[in-house]
């Protein structure tokens, strides 16, 4: 994988990735506004199978918001994020605060980069794949890399929070 750096495309994901000297790549595509699924749309858009493109979702968690990264193909299990962090409740975060918190808009938070650093859950199933694909940090744009780097770059915890 090569490592691109694009200054026209800068994030502050890919800032992250580039200041880690982690190996990444790329994917800039043109967004549908109209698309219903902004997890898929990537997925389509650049030919790689929705098990391998993940989604970013902050949630709260007992009072903490807390970033779960799972597949598009799949839905995030709540019951089984709560308890990969040790809580009892889980409830998607308000978007609004969740935009606020990571400094990214919907469609296009990344788990990496984000303004304030949050606890991360990457579902298990990122291990199976040699690279994924998560959120650059705005619509259209997407990084591929090693499940171990993003787990290492957020401090993730790997847990099976996904379902099919």
């Amino acid at each position: 994988m090569a490592k691109k750096k694009a200054a026209a495309a800068a994030t502050p994901a890919i800032a992250a990735l580039a200041a880690a000297g982690a190996p990444f790549t790329v994917h800039a595509y043109e967004h549908d506004p109209a698309h219903p699924s902004y997890g898929q749309e990537a997925a389509e858009a650049m030919g790689v199978s929705p098990d391998r493109v993940f989604k970013t979702l902050v949630v709260d968690v007992d009072g903490v918001l807390t970033v779960a990264v799972v597949p598009v193909s799949g839905s995030l299990d709540l019951k089984a994020l709560a308890a990969a962090v040790g809580g009892k409740r889980a409830a998607m975060a308000d978007p609004a605060l969740a935009e606020r918190t990571t400094g990214y808009v919907l469609g296009g938070i990344s788990p990496l980069g984000q303004r304030r650093r949050l606890r991360t859950v990457v579902d298990a199933s990122a291990d199976a794949h040699s690279t994924v694909c998560v959120s650059a940090g705005r619509r259209g744009l997407e990084v591929e890399l090693a499940p171990g780097t993003l787990a290492g770059l957020t401090q993730a915890v790997l847990a099976p929070i996904a379902r099919a």
